[in-house]
């Protein structure tokens, strides 16, 4: 299901289900992250995507358990730039329970690419899920914002510079003003999750 977006400066965006033949378009983009941003993902110096982290990112996409979504934004040639991905994916030992991740290239952190891409995805969201779990860096404020906009959430320090997010998704926390960051890479999936949910 294709969805139409528009960024907070006006740009208008498409959001659509990744599929297999968006595996270079994934593996370009994270090539264009900041090393930061790429830290912020793994929690870890990661140069370059793998292609099992490849397969796992783009061909174990099925739109049950493992929701993926790339925001392509329109440019002057009327030619589709993706800019941003976000996915959702369900842990096979807690199926009420997801991880999240949004990725967004870094120049166009602050546009609101990863607020469309999350309330798409939360639209499109695997059946059944009603919490969140997933671990992020202490100093990513904006990823933590983010997802406190999604529910009632509860953060516990998960060692050095590291902390355990639960969002509760049945259980509305107090309106939260729209973050004007972007996540430095997204709220998600960490590498102490087995999903492991990061992108682009």
């Amino acid at each position: 299901m294709i969805a139409e977006a528009r960024l907070r400066d006006g740009t208008p965006a498409l959001i659509w289900p990744l599929d297999p033949g968006d595996r270079e378009a994934v593996r370009e983009g994270f090539e264009q992250l900041s090393v930061d941003s790429r830290y912020h993902r793994f929690l870890a110096t990661v140069p370059h995507l793998s292609d099992a982290q490849l397969d796992h990112l783009v061909d174990e996409v099925d739109g049950v358990d493992h929701v993926a979504l790339a925001l392509v934004v329109i440019d002057d040639d009327h030619l589709g730039v993706p800019v941003g991905v976000a996915r959702m994916i369900r842990y096979q030992q807690e199926p009420t329970a997801a991880d999240v991740a949004v990725t967004v290239l870094d120049e166009w952190h602050g546009r609101g690419v990863a607020t469309a891409l999350l309330d798409e995805l939360m639209r499109q969201r695997p059946a059944g899920i009603t919490e969140l779990v997933t671990t992020i860096t202490a100093d990513n404020e904006a990823s933590l914002a983010m997802l406190r906009s999604l529910g009632r959430t509860t953060v516990t320090p998960a060692g050095v510079n590291r902390l355990d997010v639960v969002v509760d998704l049945t259980q509305p926390d107090e309106p939260a003003e729209e973050s004007t960051e972007e996540p430095a890479a997204e709220p998600a999936g960490q590498s102490p999750h087995p999903n492991d949910a990061g992108d682009l």
